[in-house]
């Protein structure tokens, strides 16, 4: 077994959730592999020295630059806020580092594309933790396996309260150019779990507001809520999208349904052990939807868990996800990648134009 030294820039809470999964890996699956979480880097030099020692990172450093050139780090992974992640990318796969990167890949498309591009020759990987639930790769799964039928109708909605007070002072979670888009933020999941269940999207139209428009004497450019409509490049599949983040006592509540020629599944991330399935050719006296736990040892990542009922969280995630890739360590291709996190922030970017001309927009004129 040979040490894997990992890089973490950003000490965030993106940075301890992707802390804790390398952490916690080896734990819950045989691994040929050690994760060594060798250094970790942030602006604040107490503020990350703090953060490595309650993370269990070895160093820290204030320079991000550091951890690329570091011969003992094999793998940068990126928790920086999304407009700071192109440049951490092209860097580290421009050194031949592996790179894991956190969602927004950037903050515009023009830029996702461009580090994408540069992480080819070097394992890459973008972190769309929450398909690593047990429940939703099983909603993914029974999709596929066709338990729905040819899919009809797709949606998501994540609905939070974060912006809702108008005294919150303003940051970079609401100013666009370092990707605080609503849509790429909170859509960035809910798109990846479309593309990655149902197919590409080829159209959307969609509209967003701004209700609290200046914060600390400063103009807040991002949409606070918004919504979309799309339509799948299949021709028939159509679907519905919603994200805000001013919806009083909703903290962080997200839902997806897909409703099909056979049946209806769908997916509330407050129960997020369970999904609800019906079957169109049920008898009448079973008419409705039924609750899958989704905990079975037969069901995705359950058996690496706990016994049937326990349930995991959202931590879990993030350790399925680091396990995913430190499985695959050196030679196999990770998945999701970065090139379908360029994809994804496509359809994001598409929303944004399609809401500030007001009009369906293809999704190929985003270039």
């Amino acid at each position: 077994m040979r040490d894997v030294g990992i890089g973490i820039v950003g000490y965030g809470l993106m940075g301890r959730a992707h802390a804790h999964g390398y952490t916690l890996a080896p734990r819950v699956r045989e691994l040929n592999v050690v994760p060594r979480l060798r250094v970790i880097s942030g602006r604040n030099e107490a503020a990350v020295a703090a953060a490595a020692r309650r993370y269990g990172v070895e160093e820290s450093t204030t320079d991000w630059r550091e951890v690329v050139a570091r011969d003992d780090v094999d793998i940068v992974d990126v928790c920086t806020p999304p407009g700071a992640h192109a440049e951490v990318v092209e860097a580290a796969a421009a050194a031949g580092k592996a790179v894991v990167c956190e969602k927004p890949l950037a903050a515009d498309y023009a830029s996702a594309r461009a580090a994408a591009e540069a992480a080819r020759g070097v394992p890459n990987a973008i972190g769309f933790n929450y398909r690593r639930l047990p429940a939703l790769a099983l909603f993914h799964r029974l999709v596929q396996e066709g338990a729905v039928g040819d899919v009809l109708l797709w949606r998501g909605s994540w609905l939070s309260d974060e912006f809702l007070d108008p005294d919150i002072p303003f940051d970079w979670r609401f100013e666009k150019r370092m990707g605080a888009s609503t849509f790429a933020d909170l859509g960035a999941h809910l798109i990846d779990l479309a593309l990655w269940t149902v197919g590409p999207i080829a159209e959307v139209s969609a509209q967003s507001e701004t209700f609290t428009r200046t914060r600390s004497g400063r103009e807040v450019d991002v949409g606070e809520a918004s919504s979309a409509l799309l339509r799948f490049e299949d021709g028939r599949v159509r679907g519905t999208l919603e994200v805000a983040r001013v919806c009083a006592r909703r903290p962080c509540d997200f839902s997806v349904e897909v409703n099909g020629t056979r049946g209806t599944l769908r997916f509330d991330y407050e129960r997020l052990n369970e999904l609800w399935y019906g079957e169109a050719g049920d008898e009448g006296r079973f008419y409705g939807l039924r609750r899958i736990r989704a905990e079975h040892p037969s069901h995705p990542y359950a058996a690496e868990w706990w016994p049937i009922g326990q349930g995991v969280g959202y931590g879990a995630s993030f350790v399925n996800q680091a396990a995913d890739l430190l499985e695959r360590w050196p030679a196999a291709r990770w998945d999701p990648d970065l090139a379908h996190g360029a994809q994804v922030q496509r359809v994001c970017e598409a929303m944004e134009r399609a809401a500030a001309e007001r009009r369906w927009l293809s999704v190929d004129e985003v270039e």
